[in-house]
């Protein structure tokens, strides 16, 4: 394993508590995505080794409850990256502590930028090396062209 490698992947575990439920006893998704947030910012800022602030959030999915008492491990990866700028994946897993049974109950991407001093700081490269790092890579491309496609329709019909 690479040095990269070793700072571009984070996990973060959370025991789900009473005061991050409702009445029935799930989770509020207010709650997950704080949590969605502070495991991307980590994951963010341990590779590029600076402050990053949060651009955007996409494809947030609520697939599965979560209910007090488990426990919830966020999983962030870098999946691409440009100058300045990072795309975390965080993949969200709960786990029945009694039964030890896990499930994906989230994901979602964010994507954040390197800071300093108030303007976008220079991040060391990235180069996918695993065939998931590279798929991810990939991946991460054709979500940014899409969106970049959709937010320049979304423009033009603006204009008109």
């Amino acid at each position: 394993m690479s040095q990269q490698n070793k700072s571009t992947e984070l996990t973060m575990t959370v025991l789900m508590t009473p005061e991050m439920a409702n009445f029935s006893g799930n989770v509020h998704g207010g709650t997950i995505l704080k949590f969605l947030d502070e495991a991307a910012f980590a994951c963010a800022s341990r590779y590029s080794a600076s402050y990053v602030v949060t651009v955007s959030v996409g494809l947030v999915e609520f697939r599965k409850p979560i209910h007090v008492g488990e426990l919830v491990s966020f999983i962030a990866r870098i999946d691409t990256a440009g100058r300045s700028s990072m795309v975390i994946s965080v993949e969200v897993i709960a786990e029945n502590i009694r039964t030890r049974e896990r499930r994906q109950t989230n994901h979602c991407y964010f994507t954040m930028v390197a800071m300093e001093e108030g303007k976008p700081k220079a991040i060391p490269p990235y180069v996918p090396e695993t065939e998931d790092e590279k798929q991810r890579d990939q991946a991460a491309k054709m979500r940014r062209a899409f969106k970049d496609e959709y937010l320049e329709k979304l423009k033009k019909t603006s204009m008109t």
